[in-house]
């Protein structure tokens, strides 16, 4: 495998990769958005956000819309460009 560049597990997960997909072509983006867009739970899409937050790769404001919460979330400069190594690694994949 010292061919291949190694893939960031972080963002080999279909869910977490489909909201960074998202995230890149965005400012931001609301929580109901993406979880239209990717079909997911919120459960499970409220996880996903947690690790990529927590990984520093998106940044999640709470606020209130009206009474309603509202959660939106927008790439960082750190997960921009892991989201461009790991387009790299993966095209490096497909030319071997």
């Amino acid at each position: 495998m010292t061919d291949f560049k190694d893939l960031d597990p972080l963002l080999h997960s279909q869910l977490r990769l489909a909201v960074m997909s998202l995230l890149v072509s965005v400012k931001s983006a609301e929580f109901v958005y993406i979880r239209e867009k990717t079909n997911a739970t919120a459960g499970n899409l409220s996880v996903q956000i947690d690790k990529l937050s927590t990984a520093g790769y998106i940044e999640v404001e709470k606020t209130f819309k009206g009474k309603k919460p509202l959660t939106t979330c927008k790439i960082t400069k750190k997960g921009l460009h892991a989201f461009e190594e790991y387009v790299n690694a993966l095209q490096q994949y497909i030319k071997k």
